[in-house]
């Protein structure tokens, strides 16, 4: 994935840790437990974006897991010197203007991505091809979102209705 070589991952750590009480609670998040064999969520999103010739990640956390964040990359072997601490939790909107904020101070052309830290990708291929195609669409002006289909709205996900090839409804 040379042509990859100017994409940020930009990796937000953050939540309220309530959706899957017990395991995720405030002070040990859902990304950070080995909910399933192997790596936790959190490893396995800095492996899935690290070696594939993208930049190391920058990471934003609260500072109350900033030592967790960095023992957990270095486990799966990469960089955790890239932290930023956000000062306050304000959510994904300002979190994302931050990212972008400050990697327009390391690179004008770059291109980031935004993957959340706790989704379960089995096959990472597709997601690479997903973000090579996204990647060209960036270069070429364009904002690119990543997501599933929904099959409803659902506050604690979000939802875009998106048009179909036609241009109608989807």
């Amino acid at each position: 994935m040379a042509d990859n070589a100017n994409i940020y991952p930009f990796i937000l750590y953050g939540g309220s840790g309530t959706r899957l009480w017990p395991v995720s609670r405030r002070s040990y998040r859902k990304q950070f437990s080995p909910l399933f064999t192997g790596d936790t969520l959190f490893q396995r999103t800095c492996a899935r974006i690290a070696g594939q010739g993208y930049v190391p990640p920058l990471l934003l956390t609260a500072s109350d897991f900033r030592f967790i964040v960095a023992e957990q990359m270095s486990d799966v072997g990469v960089d955790a010197t890239r932290i930023v601490i956000e000062p306050e939790m304000r959510n994904t909107g300002p979190a994302v203007c931050l990212a972008a904020l400050t990697l327009a101070w390391v690179d004008t052309e770059a291109l980031m991505l935004v993957p959340p830290s706790d989704h379960m990708i089995r096959d990472p291929e597709p997601f690479h091809q997903t973000v090579r195609a996204g990647a060209e669409a960036a270069r070429a002006g364009r904002l690119v979102t990543f997501g599933i289909h929904q099959s409803r709205p659902e506050t604690g996900h979000g939802y875009l209705d998106l048009p179909g090839p036609s241009g109608e409804g989807p």
